[in-house]
């Protein structure tokens, strides 16, 4: 553990590593790194070898083996299985403004960056969601979902408004 480092009433276990970081009221199994500047909140489980990295919240939720959430990531009220990787800036959305919702994330998942999970929902084993995504509905187990509007590019569009250089 590093300075910077702050432990309340949890358990970690052995050979875990924390760097600049909040655990609060949750447990930490071994061999897990957190950090850095991570926030472990109450009533989590980091089960073993778990990577819980760079502005990373972990919230109410259980985590499974050799899982890793990398950077930039939420995951609230969410039981998470075993090998799940989540790319940066994903987020569990749990709370309506009136009621929380559990998400479920089986085994051998990828979760694409920048994917957004609306909860209630459940992602099945081995299923991948692609970047950019907002999940709404259940992903079968070995599927592929990708939720996210089709680009599209207008040609000389940008030429018709007032920051172009032609129109200054």
């Amino acid at each position: 553990m590093t300075n910077g480092t702050y432990i309340v009433d949890s358990i970690i276990g052995e050979q875990t590593v924390i760097t600049n970081s909040m655990i609060e009221e949750s447990t930490v199994a071994d061999g897990v790194t957190v950090g850095p500047y991570a926030h472990v909140r109450p009533n989590s489980h980091l089960a073993k070898n778990v990577h819980v990295g760079n502005f990373v919240e972990v919230k109410g939720s259980s985590i499974g083996e050799n899982t890793k959430a990398g950077h930039l990531t939420y995951i609230g009220n969410s039981e998470v299985g075993a090998n799940v990787n989540f790319g940066a800036g994903t987020i569990t959305v749990n709370y309506d403004g009136q009621h929380k919702f559990k998400t479920v994330i089986g085994n051998n998942v990828f979760v694409g960056s920048n994917s957004t999970i609306i909860a209630p929902v459940e992602l099945g084993d081995n299923s991948l969601v692609g970047a950019g995504s907002t999940i709404t509905k259940d992903v079968p187990a070995d599927a592929i979902a990708i939720g996210r509007g089709r680009q599209i590019n207008k040609d000389e569009y940008a030429k018709r408004l007032p920051h172009h250089p032609d129109n200054k």
